[in-house]
């Protein structure tokens, strides 16, 4: 995972990321839409995209190199969060390592990719967003949470700490904070927590609340009504066995433990991801599938806790192999990740066809186009171009606090379509300040010898960048 972040491979929302950093490096304060040239607040404006666009400032270091940074930050808090949530479930030395094992490979057959999901290869393409750093914080919450509850609870201060962790997690990455909330309750529910505890935690959880509340970048409650989320996480119900398959393992580790204690952390903490998770898919609200990891994380841990603490004898031997050949399927299945060290080229051929290509970027504009300026493109385009600076005239991802998103899309449309005028053309570009247009022959558009465009570089598959000559 180092060498992945020396390479940070670009792939699904590194972009946004990038853009939302890029933005806050300029205009701390107040950045505006992170991807169009629009003054809007963003849910992507979090406290720690906030610490890391200060980083940005303060260094001067590009964007990319700052986006490593905050994966190696990521990493370390992961690895140690995961260390020290298992020490609180099992004093078994080989407990923390084997559970980092099933954490990454004790998935499936097929590789499922989504941040905020902790399998080998999704990990290598999401290690710099902050659902890592979200969900890194969470273990040491938990962790936190369960030695503050265990004999005398903690001082106030202790659990008003826990209660702003909370709160950062939650504005980081909404959905690793439902997850974080579900195993707080299960922690909760599995210690016991007596009256002088609930009252503490009780105040930790009204200063995160307050937290939220305050937090001046994005209302945080008003994304419980954003719409047009749903058949995106369709797919998330989807394939579930070849997917998460191994899983099952755990769940028979969660059975063993649930027959010594029904309140058992990990066995509530899984029995709430499960409701949630199936109310999400019975009702129709597919983004509460988010909150898998909730199922996925008790049941892999719980495989590693069993193993690692089982009494010697047959059976643990057995439940030793089992495990053995899950977790090699598991690293099988995800052995292309690889490819993002060493390169497609270096790999065999059967380790060749699971790997996963990234997306080159636009680097070859940055020549020519500057900061702030607005970049006609498709979506798959729009959701790149911002991460170096520049604008688009329509959002590359959903964008429920622009308002008017629809036009914008409306648009590009009319500006691509077929069958549009030129004078609709250009007035499309007139009136979102277009400078520079990139585009594939086939996408349609202005015609490339059209007297308003400049034909100035070419990229890669056929792409080029315009100049429009105003």
């Amino acid at each position: 995972m180092l060498l992945v972040i020396v390479r940070l491979p670009w792939d699904g929302d590194l972009g946004m990321h990038a853009a939302t950093v890029e933005r806050l490096r300029h205009r701390l304060l107040d950045p505006g839409n992170p991807l169009v040239h629009a003054d809007t607040p963003s849910p992507y404006y979090t406290p720690w995209t906030v610490f890391l666009g200060v980083v940005a400032r303060i260094t001067g270091l590009s964007v990319w190199v700052v986006l490593r940074i905050a994966a190696l930050i990521s990493l370390t808090l992961l690895v140690t969060g995961v260390w020290r949530y298992v020490r609180t479930l099992s004093s078994h030395r080989l407990a923390p390592p084997l559970g980092l094992l099933c954490l990454l490979f004790l998935w499936g057959t097929q590789v499922f990719d989504w941040s905020g999901f902790l399998g080998l290869n999704s990990l290598a393409l999401t290690v710099a967003y902050p659902s890592m750093f979200a969900l890194g914080t969470a273990f040491h919450l938990w962790a936190l949470l369960t030695r503050a509850l265990k004999g005398e609870p903690a001082g106030w201060v202790t659990f008003l700490g826990l209660g702003a962790m909370w709160a950062v997690i939650l504005l980081s990455h909404q959905f690793t904070g439902v997850v974080t909330t579900l195993g707080v309750l299960a922690t909760v529910v599995g210690a016991r927590a007596g009256r002088r505890a609930l009252l503490r935690l009780g105040a930790g959880m009204l200063l995160g609340a307050a937290i939220i509340a305050l937090w001046p970048y994005y209302d945080f409650f008003a994304l419980l009504h954003a719409g047009g989320l749903e058949e995106i996480h369709r797919s998330l119900y989807q394939h579930l066995f070849a997917r998460f398959g191994l899983v099952l393992l755990g769940v028979v580790a969660l059975a063993v433990r649930a027959r010594r204690e029904w309140r058992d952390p990990l066995v509530v903490f899984f029995l709430l991801g499960v409701v949630v998770f199936a109310a999400g898919g019975l009702s129709g609200h597919y983004s509460w599938g988010r909150a898998l990891p909730a199922v996925l994380i008790p049941a892999q841990l719980a495989a590693a806790v069993e193993v690692a603490g089982a009494v010697r004898g047959t059976l643990r031997n057995v439940a030793i192999w089992v495990l053995a050949a899950a977790l090699g399927i598991g690293t099988w299945t995800q052995v292309g990740t690889v490819g993002y060290v060493v390169g497609r080229d270096a790999l065999p051929g059967a380790v060749a066809a699971k790997y996963r290509v990234p997306w080159v970027g636009y680097h070859w504009i940055t020549s020519w186009v500057r900061y702030g300026d607005v970049v006609m493109a498709r979506t798959w385009t729009a959701r790149q171009v911002p991460a170096y600076g520049a604008y688009t005239v329509a959002p590359g991802y959903p964008d429920f606090f622009l308002p008017d998103q629809a036009k914008r899309q409306a648009a590009v449309e009319t500006y691509f379509g077929a069958g549009r005028s030129r004078t609709a053309r250009l007035g499309v570009l007139r009136s979102y300040g277009v400078r520079w247009i990139v585009q594939r022959p086939a996408e349609g558009g202005l015609p490339s010898g059209d007297r308003a465009l400049r034909r100035v570089a070419s990229g890669p598959g056929g792409q080029v960048l315009y100049q429009v000559v105003r």
